[in-house]
């Protein structure tokens, strides 16, 4: 069976905490919020995903690449632990057995949206990597991955920071990790994931908590 959730990639799509709906994966003790889906239990999919203390879930291969970023606990798998604030990307063809420990976890991942020539594996621990300045005053980044149109990073916004209008080719991706984002369109606590297509444009801004947001471009 075909599932389609917010399958339609020229639609502007915004999920609030508040429209959370977890269903039960087929593994106990793991759930999912599903934030846009195509296709049946292998999928073209972004979700959100909760781990109780000590589940696991079945061996798999990741036939279209995987990236995830661990929200609150520890990932494991047999080939490591991934702490809050890490960001992983396991390419097309690896495969891994996640088995969770006493911190449970959450992640926010995508599977099956790599190119095949993006190859490279990668894991940063984001709590220590370095800032750079933004395009503004107020504004910190820092890269994660690029590949020719897609750039992924995370962006620390300060209190009351704005920031110009802008396009975005290829489209953009939010998924807001601390504070309260904001654009003309309305305000998006944690927990927020906001989809937009090719050629959208907004004014983002922040007002008094800041924000810091997982951003992912040119992928649309």
């Amino acid at each position: 069976m075909t599932i389609r959730i917010n399958a339609d990639f020229s639609q502007r799509i915004v999920v609030q905490p508040s429209d959370y709906h977890w269903v039960e994966s087929p593994m106990p003790g793991v759930q999912r919020m599903m934030l846009d889906r195509v296709g049946g239990e292998t999928a073209r999919a972004t979700s959100i995903v909760r781990y109780e203390p000590f589940s696991e879930f079945s061996p798999h291969i990741h036939s279209g690449g995987e990236e995830f970023f661990v929200l609150e606990g520890v990932f494991s798998d047999e080939h490591q632990r991934y702490g809050k604030g890490s960001y992983v990307r396991n390419p097309i063809g690896s495969s891994h057995t996640p088995k969770i420990g006493k911190e449970g976890a959450t992640i926010f991942v995508k599977l099956q949206q790599f190119d095949e020539k993006d190859t490279e594996q990668k894991v940063i621990d984001t709590q220590t990597q370095p800032w750079f300045q933004g395009l503004v005053g107020g504004l910190k980044v820092m890269p994660l991955h690029e590949f020719e149109s897609e750039h992924v990073a995370l962006v620390k916004w300060a209190p009351n920071t704005q920031f110009t209008a802008h396009q975005h080719w290829g489209g953009e991706e939010i998924f807001v990790l601390e504070g309260t984002f904001h654009d003309e369109h309305g305000r998006y606590p944690k927990g927020s994931w906001l989809r937009s297509p090719h050629l959208s444009r907004h004014s983002p801004f922040t007002k008094e908590e800041g924000a810091l947001i997982y951003v992912k471009t040119g992928h649309l």
